[in-house]
């Protein structure tokens, strides 16, 4: 049995027709859901783009790998230092060699690598084929790649392809002559023209006063005007993200007509998958993944496995991405690394279970400094968010949502639920605790973006942003940021 895995880059799994989106976003996936087994609580551990895939392809958290931003000294793996093995931990322990040792020849069709400097990633591939456009591609240049691939192996058994698509990731760039899909589809209810003015007049970075990052520009990107000062703008945005999704289900369906064409659709495994979602208005951030939430680290994953009854229907445990990885891993009669944080839920799948943790803990910290709790109780579905630096944005130390009654983070419950932050607290206190028992390093990398000057993508921007802030009306905002990053520390002096 062949493994092809499509990564499509920012892929929401709300906004696709199989989870229940009320736009015709993604036929082609639908069509696979139907046959196969579709996950709705599944999370990256680590967000966004290099932490997340550095964490499936190694089976472990950001926490013990070290990758937890996209610069400076967390976007590298901690050094193995003298007890390396000869090919290092990456290889060793990772994900493709743990298929390899499976008789699997692996190969990918990605320009991650190149655009995120992430030469880790690389390790157990047999095959690494750079499509070319740094992320920038589109699925009509990465998808023919791929079938030529395909076609010319089409005689030989056992491998895993990895096809990335990065469609719907800003800026949003199918082609004009597409059109656009969804001008007549209203948006999703939740964003009322109230809600929307309620952003406008917020702040932080890729908030709609500066879509782009930290100020205004004349976007060369039609689908993406800036700045978002209409709800027609606001439109063009949600619009566009969803053509993007469009675009890359369309090339999906020439992949998976390939494989029939070569009689290979029921001799592949068909995974579905991202490395992160998408705000879209969330939390005030516009197009891009910024938190460590639901928006940003809740992703779809969709497995048609052929001949395979129990991996058909809805899963609804709580799992993180590589805890698939591992399943994969083991359920094809491999050995799950000991120095994965992965688990296998196989044999709950056999047994018609979800499978899946009590609780999950993710990370941000290319754009904040963030971890967020999820968890359930008799009364929520509840997400804790304990922001350790906001990254400039209107973030609460301590903030509590109820993802069952409101998805979109809308309403702070930490004041009214003190009960339930105390439980999320210990959640993450506890989880800390064991994973850095897990460490072969006593630091945490949060913590070294934080003594950086903060995450990434945000470093140095702060002077600059107070003006911008003061100038367009909201020096409120900037008072509260001022009060939060800039206060100085006065030390008491005694004189002997």
């Amino acid at each position: 049995m062949n493994i092809l895995y499509i990564d499509i880059d920012s892929l929401r799994a709300d906004h696709l027709g199989c989870y229940g989106y009320h736009r015709a976003t993604s036929p082609n996936i639908d069509a696979l859901a139907a046959e196969g087994l579709r996950f709705t609580d599944l999370y990256v551990s680590d967000a966004p783009c290099l932490p997340s895939r550095t964490a499936l392809w190694s089976g472990r958290h950001g926490l013990r790998t070290g990758v937890v931003n996209h610069g400076g000294l967390a976007c590298e793996p901690f050094r193995e230092g003298a007890d390396r093995a000869w090919a290092g931990t990456f290889f060793e322990d990772g994900w493709m060699k743990s298929l390899r040792d499976l008789g699997y020849h692996t190969a990918t069709f990605s320009s991650f690598g190149e655009r995120h400097g992430c030469w880790h990633w690389y390790a157990g591939f047999n095959e690494i084929h750079n499509s070319g456009g740094c992320g920038m591609e589109r699925a009509d240049e990465v998808m023919p790649q791929a079938i030529d691939w395909i076609e010319r192996r089409a005689p030989s058994e056992k491998w895993f392809l990895h096809v990335n698509v990065w469609d719907p990731h800003t800026p949003y760039r199918t082609p004009e002559d597409f059109g656009d899909p969804f001008a007549d589809t209203p948006l999703p209810e939740w964003m009322t023209p109230e809600r929307f003015q309620s952003c406008y007049e917020g702040y932080g970075p890729h908030s709609p006063q500066e879509p782009t990052g930290f100020d205004s520009n004349d976007s060369p990107w039609p689908r993406a005007p800036d700045p978002i000062d209409s709800m027609e703008k606001a439109a063009a945005w949600f619009n566009g993200y969803d053509t993007g999704i469009l675009y890359a289900d369309l090339y999906i369906g020439k992949l998976i007509e390939a494989l029939k064409a070569n009689g290979l659709y029921n001799k592949t495994i068909i995974v579905i998958g991202s490395d992160h979602g998408e705000n879209l208005g969330e939390r005030n951030i516009w197009a891009d993944h910024q938190t460590a939430d639901r928006s940003t680290c809740n992703v779809p994953l969709i497995i048609r496995w052929p001949g395979d009854e129990a991996v058909q229907g809805v899963n609804r445990g709580l799992h993180y991405h590589f805890d698939w990885a591992a399943t994969l891993v083991e359920r094809l009669g491999g050995k799950v690394p000991g120095v994965w944080d992965g688990r296998s839920f196989s044999m709950a799948l056999d047994a018609g279970a979800d499978g899946g943790r009590d609780a999950l803990v993710v990370s941000q910290g290319a754009w904040t400094c963030q971890r967020g709790v999820r968890f359930r109780s008799e009364d929520g579905e509840w997400l804790m968010l304990r922001t350790y630096h906001d990254g400039y944005k209107d973030f609460r130390p301590i903030e509590l949502y109820d993802l069952a009654t409101d998805p979109h983070e809308t309403t702070d419950l930490s004041a009214a639920r003190p009960e339930i932050v105390a439980k999320g607290a210990a959640i993450l206190e506890n989880w800390l605790a064991e994973t850095m028992a897990r460490s072969e390093r006593d630091v945490d990398p949060l913590f070294t973006v934080i003594r950086e000057g903060g995450p990434y993508h945000t470093r140095g921007e702060l002077p600059a942003y107070l003006d911008r802030l003061r100038t367009t009306g909201r020096g409120a905002a900037a008072e509260a940021l001022e009060q939060r990053h800039c206060r100085k520390v006065e030390r008491s002096v005694t004189v002997r």
